[in-house]
């Protein structure tokens, strides 16, 4: 426990540190600072200053804190795989720290390519958590947590080893999108999206019905 106390400080120093960047930059920073950009790559919301510096981390802080402490607090990962707990320790900061130089970036007049840092960026996600999810022990935090993979330990491990494999391959395809043509970018990404997200669900499902069948007969 005490080990996860450092990892768990460590890691909100992480997300803070573009706070540290921002106030050194301060009076080089717009009054007005890129927050959003749409699938074209282009600028489509703005932010004040205090808020990109200090309320995009302020959050960022809030949703890891958030996840972490209803991780340890779930109490059937007490033996959770130490990679998962890992995973989930390290995404927040990682994120953190991209979306906080795309921002500082293009205040300051660098060349940034959103769309390729963007898909970058979520294709390394999609295979990270693609990788992970088959360690993922049963518990009500982290990964597919449909009833019918709580229901059933084969049910969960069969669910997340098929859901991993879709969450890698989304993220190649991410990775790949930067070479479509612009009017394909949504329909792609939107389908390496909800597909990893919702189809395990419907595997899961069709796994319990099997089981049940095989019980009735």
């Amino acid at each position: 426990m005490k080990q996860i106390k450092w990892k768990i400080l460590i890691s909100a120093v992480i997300i803070l540190l573009p706070i540290c960047f921002g106030l050194m930059m301060w009076n080089s920073l717009p009054d007005r600072m890129a927050t959003h950009w749409n699938f074209a790559g282009e600028a489509d919301g703005w932010s004040s200053k205090a808020v990109a510096v200090f309320g995009i981390n302020g959050l960022m802080l809030a949703a890891h804190l958030a996840c972490v402490l209803f991780t340890l607090a779930d109490p059937k990962n007490k033996g959770q795989s130490q990679k998962v707990i890992g995973m989930v320790l390290w995404l927040c900061p990682v994120i953190s720290l991209v979306v906080s130089g795309l921002i500082y970036g293009a205040a300051l007049g660098l060349e940034m390519n959103v769309n390729l840092q963007a898909s970058v960026l979520c294709g390394c996600l999609f295979i990270i958590v693609g990788n992970y999810l088959p360690k993922t022990r049963q518990n009500y935090t982290i990964g597919i947590k449909v009833p019918w993979a709580l229901h059933s330990e084969e049910n969960w491990n069969r669910t997340h080893r098929f859901a991993g494999r879709l969450w890698v391959a989304a993220g190649v395809v991410m990775f790949l999108t930067v070479l479509l043509p612009q009017s394909w970018l949504w329909p792609v990404l939107m389908g390496a999206i909800f597909i990893p997200a919702f189809l395990p669900m419907a595997y899961s499902y069709w796994i319990y019905r099997k089981e049940e069948e095989k019980g009735e007969s």
